[in-house]
């Protein structure tokens, strides 16, 4: 091989590897026109979240009972979906941690080796 190609491969790998050092640094960014989402939530954040939602059904349960107990609203329908409603969301929030509970003692007994 002649020195000319020699230094054309060289050239060619240290441009090869500057490119690569050049997209391992470089940010993600959103195409022109589409904005920019937001960063994505962690377990904890979602979880966090749902929870805050079920405690929100459950004040919204207990103010509309207790209004309908002081004769303020005579819509027992209302009521009673609210109601349901509460209860459905407290329920199914109790299932999932339930279910988590059971995933984390499954990976804890698990053998290790």
């Amino acid at each position: 091989m002649s020195d000319t190609s020699i230094s054309n491969v060289m050239a060619i790998r240290a441009e090869v590897i500057a490119r690569s050092r050049a997209l391992r640094e470089a940010q993600p960014t959103a195409p022109p026109g589409v904005a920019p989402t937001a960063p994505a939530s962690t377990f904890a954040d979602t979880l966090n979240a749902v929870v805050a939602k079920v405690n929100e059904t459950q004040e919204q349960e207990d103010v509309v009972t207790e209004a309908y107990e002081r004769g303020e609203t005579t819509d027992i329908a209302t009521v009673a979906l609210i109601q349901s409603r509460a209860s459905i969301t407290f329920e199914a929030t109790l299932q999932v941690r339930n279910k988590l509970l059971s995933a984390y003692r499954d990976i804890l007994n698990m053998p290790i080796g």
